[in-house]
């Protein structure tokens, strides 16, 4: 386990930053190679193509959203096991999911795959997109069973301590990815399809690139596929800690195709807008969600060995960062929300829907900030279902606040509700960490017999 510089807090920050700033460089990488394929084709393909790889972000988020949630709480397993120096369990828990989770979603892919017209019809995709977006998601879609793979090797590592890793293998597939939609797109004018399969053939890279790195560099993360692979003990506790955000995140992705229904009604420039908008939204938010996913590590090593003060000091550490990564957000994309949507190729009336957007929603990246720091803490200390439970009630209240405020807002109530529901989100993970450090000063008392 990674030592702090003489437990101070000075060092838990240092520690915390020398573990998340890979992590946040990984996540900018892989949204970049996201937005690369909006960006070509939005430019070269023009507003339609850039709307139907736009409607079909909620149907994408639903897998990936699904697997990193379930490797979050992997990653926590990980991380306790290390720090716990149970480093026996690891290679099990490696193959048992890396196994289980390619096999699930290889399934769930070939799902999707055949389902695709109808999935997009209930989405109410519009009549001029929904022939590109059913070429680009059929394609996609094959892309999700090396995810899976991938963020098992990635919740491996960076229960460890190691997060450069993953950014390394990123990094692979981000110049991949670049490389392959500009050969697919500018140059053989496959369009939204070629994009499409610049992205499989860019995560089949970082997830052979990780596979090879982490059996070369660690003796722990080597198995063989063999009777013994599969262990049902671990599976069991890995599902324990593994489901909870799993659910969450299912829940949060269908909500957002709810949402996305809801926002296919104002129409192709607002569709347009706001899938952009997100897109960009999705970058800025990497440091505040990889961030989180550093306290949460580290809050669960020092809670595998049992030091729940160098644990508490991460927290308060990660409250400070984030607290200044979070407004130095604000700043930065309120003036120029716009100016990066129209990078995108998007029209005149999609920019100013966008810009409008940005306006709103940036005012409360603190809120949220705060939100996340908490989160960490609270998943690294293993409080994972409470959690998953706070993150599916502020979704409820985004999804009703979305339609019933509709009448006052327009269509600016997609910034309205979000933001009313971080809101919503970090009331409750304050009520539930006040309660844990009540817990936890009675729990003392009793040990010191003052109760």
């Amino acid at each position: 386990m990674a030592k702090s510089s003489g437990g101070s807090l000075g060092g838990i920050v240092r520690q915390l930053l020398r573990f998340s700033l890979p992590l946040i460089f990984s996540g900018i990488l892989q949204q970049l190679y996201n937005w690369a394929d909006a960006f070509i084709v939005g430019n070269i393909n023009g507003e339609t193509a850039l709307a139907a790889i736009g409607s079909t972000t909620t149907a994408v988020n639903f897998y990936v959203t699904t697997i990193t949630g379930f490797t979050l709480g992997l990653a926590i397993l990980f991380a306790q096991n290390y720090g716990a120096q149970t480093t026996s369990n690891i290679p099990k828990l490696l193959s048992t999911f890396a196994l289980s989770m390619g096999g699930v979603f290889l399934l769930l892919a070939a799902a999707g795959i055949a389902f695709t017209p109808q999935f997009l019809r209930l989405l109410h995709t519009t009549a001029e997109t929904i022939d590109l977006a059913e070429d680009y998601l059929r394609v996609v879609l094959c892309g999700i069973p090396f995810l899976a793979v991938y963020n098992v090797y990635s919740a491996a590592l960076r229960g460890i301590g190691n997060s450069k890793a993953p950014f390394y293998s990123v990094m692979v597939s981000s110049l991949a990815n670049v490389a392959l939609d500009v050969l697919f797109v500018a140059g053989f004018h496959w369009g939204v399809a070629g994009a499409a399969l610049a992205t499989v053939l860019s995560q089949a890279a970082m997830t052979i690139y990780l596979i090879h790195y982490s059996i070369k560099k660690y003796s722990v993360l080597r198995f063989r596929i063999t009777s013994g692979a599969w262990d049902r003990t671990l599976w069991k506790q890995g599902c324990r800690f593994g489901l909870p955000p799993m659910i969450q995140s299912a829940v949060s992705a269908a909500g957002s195709l709810i949402l996305q229904n809801f926002m296919n009604g104002f129409g192709t420039a607002t569709v347009a807008a706001i899938t952009t908008a997100y897109r960009v939204d999705s970058i800025v938010m990497v440091p505040i969600i990889n961030l989180s996913s550093g306290i949460s590590t580290l809050s669960a090593q020092y809670r595998g060995a049992r030091e729940d003060k160098k644990a508490g000091q991460v927290f308060a550490a990660g409250l400070l960062l984030m607290s200044g990564v979070s407004l130095l957000l604000t700043f930065t994309v309120i003036p120029t929300g716009g100016e990066l949507i129209s990078l995108f190729g998007a029209g005149e009336e999609a920019v100013s829907i966008g810009d409008g957007f940005f306006r709103r929603i940036a005012l409360f990246y603190l809120i949220f900030g705060a939100a996340n720091a908490i989160r960490g803490y609270l998943e690294g200390m293993g409080d994972v279902t409470f959690s998953s439970i706070a993150g599916i009630f502020a979704l409820a209240w985004r999804i009703a606040g979305s339609y019933l405020m509709e009448p006052l807002f327009g269509n600016m109530v997609i910034a309205w509700a979000e933001a009313f529901s971080w809101i919503v989100l970090l009331l409750l993970y304050i009520f539930r960490v006040l309660d844990r450090f009540r817990q936890s000063k009675k729990q003392a008392q009793i040990g010191a017999g003052r109760i």
